[in-house]
């Protein structure tokens, strides 16, 4: 790659540049840096750019190419893949894994999961982030399948730029603020011939469950340009702001959600989570019913995880906050690995979470 890259290349080049800059700025140092790379044109234009501003920084470049197993021939293309990430200087792998057609999320969640966790296993051998090659395409995607599903703001929040995951990996998508059109862009610049994933195509070889296509590719084929159409305009960026004002919205609530879960603990939060001794965690009623709905709930399912119950759903949820707004005497309430209920009266009355099965009353 040149010195001074033009059009779609110099975008992407900009987008990595200011990414690591930023990371460095944080971390000090980078001792390498680890990039999801498909041999799509997202990837591989990443790829490329990002090998180019790591030698510049004197940073290795580690490219993963997963092998999902899923058709024949994916090892030789996953290997010839990895191949031209070393020809442009990176030290390209290939982990291969084992996919479930089936599942709660389908083979294209199976997928996914199995390729974050192989991309997971990299970056902890490494110490090093994973970069990967999401654009505003994928983000606009994803808010319409959340929205789909009645999704609130942290999940509109969609997909993050930068994320840490509970094994302490950084994944870095310095690309969410261009389009398709750029990094396709950026390597017929370069003169790279992505590879093209059949599952991607609306009528590739995976389908949902009743027949339909896969519901993403169904949504960049169908829903994205019926809405262009409808609208006449084109979608993607006012759904990938979307996506940005959720987060910040969801930021704000988060930070006032934790600030009234401190409140509502009181002087519990200097003593035994739950003074009757039953390694619980309390909140006091008084406090959390003077809340916003969305921010009590929110220290609800915050209070929920710190007593090491399971997720809560919004099931779940309302029949928690009925402990506090509308208390008719009722028992324990049932959660995933746990429960909730109140105690006391008046002013003292506090919600208390327990992980296990609910004591008796």
């Amino acid at each position: 790659m040149g010195p001074n890259p033009r059009g779609p290349l110099r975008a992407c080049s900009l987008a990595v540049n200011d990414c690591l800059n930023r990371v460095i700025g944080r971390a000090g140092s980078l001792t390498s840096i680890v990039v999801g790379l498909s041999g799509g044109a997202d990837s591989l234009a990443l790829a490329l750019v990002s090998i180019d501003a790591a030698a510049r920084a004197g940073i290795p470049v580690v490219t993963v190419t997963v092998d999902h197993g899923l058709r024949a021939g994916s090892d030789e293309e996953a290997r010839r893949v990895a191949d031209l990430a070393c020809s442009l200087g990176a030290r390209g792998i290939v982990e291969t894994v084992r996919v479930g057609r089936t599942g709660g999320g389908g083979p294209e969640a199976s997928a996914r999961e199995a390729r974050r966790a192989a991309l997971r296993g990299v970056a902890l051998r490494e110490g090093a982030p994973v970069l990967l090659g999401h654009t505003m395409d994928d983000q606009a995607e994803t808010v319409l399948l959340r929205l789909a599903r009645g999704s609130g703001p942290s999940s509109l929040r969609a997909i993050a730029p930068v994320s840490r995951d509970g094994d302490g990996v950084t994944w870095l998508r310095p690309l969410l603020g261009l389009r398709r059109g750029d990094t396709a862009g950026a390597c017929e610049q370069a003169g790279l011939v992505p590879v093209e994933d059949p599952t991607n195509a609306i009528d590739g070889p995976w389908r949902a469950a009743d027949g339909t296509p896969l519901r993403r590719c169904a949504l960049r084929h169908l829903a994205i340009p019926a809405l262009a159409s409808a609208l006449g305009v084109d979608p993607v960026p006012a759904l990938a702001r979307t996506a940005e004002l959720c987060a910040r919205d969801d930021d704000a609530l988060s930070e006032w959600a934790r600030e009234l879960t401190r409140s509502a603990r009181g002087d519990e939060a200097r003593q035994a989570p739950d003074p009757a001794g039953e390694g619980g965690f309390a909140l006091g009623v008084r406090e959390l019913a003077g809340a916003p709905r969305a921010v009590r709930t929110r220290a609800l399912r915050e209070a929920a995880s710190a007593a090491g119950v399971g997720s809560l759903s919004r099931a779940n949820v309302d029949a928690v906050d009925a402990l506090v707004v509308a208390w008719r005497g009722q028992g324990p309430i049932d959660l995933p690995g746990g429960s909730a209920r109140r105690v006391g009266r008046g002013a003292t009355a506090r919600i208390v979470f327990t992980a296990g099965h609910a004591p008796i009353q």
